[in-house]
């Protein structure tokens, strides 16, 4: 058994300078390389008084508009409202948590918890989509 390293820093479809596909497992059904990477995510502590990105990708900054809602600002934005798709938690409460697409270049977290209302929390989230 012989062990390569290949070294690249661009690949390149070649019928499709954007598309590469990846054979799945067992030989099944292709995947779409880039249909299938994570464009954005974000590790926020909102239990600050201004909340932090405390690790992210693709962010470029955070706005915290009020108790428990949050904006992302992307860097690079996606290529419409509706070309992205997103998931979201809350690390240390037991509320609802959502996010909810505000425009191609930002998405709005938020955590809420019966009862209570909006509560200032710790959230994580990712968004898959088409970049621009």
């Amino acid at each position: 058994l012989r062990m390569s390293t290949l070294l690249l820093n661009t690949l390149t479809g070649k019928t499709s300078a954007g598309s590469i596909n990846v054979t799945g497992e067992g030989g099944s059904t292709p995947t779409n390389l880039q249909q299938g990477l994570v464009k954005v995510w974000a590790h926020v502590d909102g239990t600050t008084t201004d909340a932090s990105i405390v690790d992210s990708f693709n962010v470029g900054s955070i706005t915290d508009s009020d108790v428990g809602r949050y904006l992302l600002n992307f860097t690079n934005s996606f290529s419409g409202t509706n070309n992205y798709a997103t998931a979201v938690q809350s690390i240390d409460a037991n509320g609802y948590e959502w996010a909810v697409r505000q425009s191609a270049s930002q998405v709005r977290f938020a955590n809420y918890e019966g009862g209570t209302g909006y509560v200032d929390v710790v959230m994580e989230g990712n968004i898959c989509g088409d970049l621009a």
